[in-house]
């Protein structure tokens, strides 16, 4: 295992994803932009617009090298060195409301000073909390996770709890998954163990998805379901804009801007003191963004 090597596995993942969503679109095509980064490396950005199920999304692959920004070395404690930095980012914004946002992310970052881990995690955003659907998630997610640590699951859960939590909200962004960060392991063979779960993590996105555009995309809504959906895609908006370390770690690496913001939906909107009427699905919704809930269990 290599960055050569992790780097081509990452952009077979990237063309596994892109396949099985086209699939179960049935109309959408992605849309492939190569980019280069002046510092050393670049992309391959695929976006997806105005598809059957799927209004806009994106599944970008990047490995990036050069120099570690002063910024980057001083916020994460490192020492001097150059670096090298690839991973699969993708971000699915659907028409039905009763489709939820999904964000996955897989990662590898090394340094010239043999400093090397893997980060990701997989996350469910929906526009409406549904105990079944959150359920299957999360019985998903624990399901791959156990296949290779069974502390990953509840460990890894917590951290996307705390990750994926808008702070100026009081609101966790979703049901949550797993998030992980900084994952490396004291020998080859624990490095290659970490390698295959992340990869797997990778694989599991488009079964999870493919699930949820078959299953809830014939549900009926209406223009109050659509009205929600805007107000729910503004939140996170503002999570992404305001403490998503991916985002500003991007723009600290005087990333690509457009590939950095491909997981903005195509609109959103902002009510001010925007309360929901008691009892409805809205504030049921609302009432579940908590940390630390089971929802395999609940």
């Amino acid at each position: 295992m290599n960055k050569a090597s992790i780097t081509e596995d990452f952009k077979t993942i990237q063309d596994h994803i892109c396949r099985e969503l086209e699939t179960e679109d049935g109309q959408g095509k992605f849309k492939e932009d190569l980019w280069k980064r002046p510092e050393g490396g670049g992309g391959r950005t695929r976006i997806f617009e105005n598809g059957n199920i799927i209004e806009k999304g994106g599944v970008a692959f990047s490995a990036v090298e050069g120099p570690t920004p002063e910024k980057i070395l001083k916020k994460l404690g490192l020492e001097k060195a150059d670096f090298y930095a690839t991973g699969v980012s993708i971000v699915l914004h659907p028409h039905n409301p009763m489709v939820p946002i999904i964000h996955m992310n897989i990662r590898y970052f090394e340094m010239s000073n043999g400093i090397n881990w893997f980060g990701g995690g997989i996350d469910l955003t929906p526009h409406y909390v549904n105990n079944k659907d959150a359920a299957y998630f999360h019985q998903q997610v624990k399901a791959t996770c156990d296949q290779f640590n069974p502390e990953y699951y509840p460990k890894f859960k917590k951290w996307a709890d705390d990750y994926f939590y808008i702070k100026h909200r009081n609101e966790t962004r979703g049901i949550g998954g797993i998030f992980f960060d900084r994952l490396s392991g004291k020998d080859s063979n624990e490095m290659q163990q970490i390698f295959e779960f992340a990869k797997s993590v990778g694989y599991l996105f488009p079964k999870i998805y493919r699930h949820f555009m078959e299953q809830n995309h014939p549900l009926p809504f209406g223009q109050k379901e659509k009205d929600w959906q805007a107000l729910r895609r503004g939140r996170y908006v503002e999570f992404n804009l305001v403490w998503d370390a991916g985002t500003k770690f991007g723009l600290d690496t005087n990333g690509r801007t457009e590939s950095i913001l491909m997981s903005m939906p195509p609109s959103a909107n902002w009510e001010y003191m925007h309360e929901p009427e008691a009892g409805s699905s809205e504030a049921q919704t609302l009432s579940l963004l908590k940390k630390e809930i089971d929802w395999i269990n609940r």
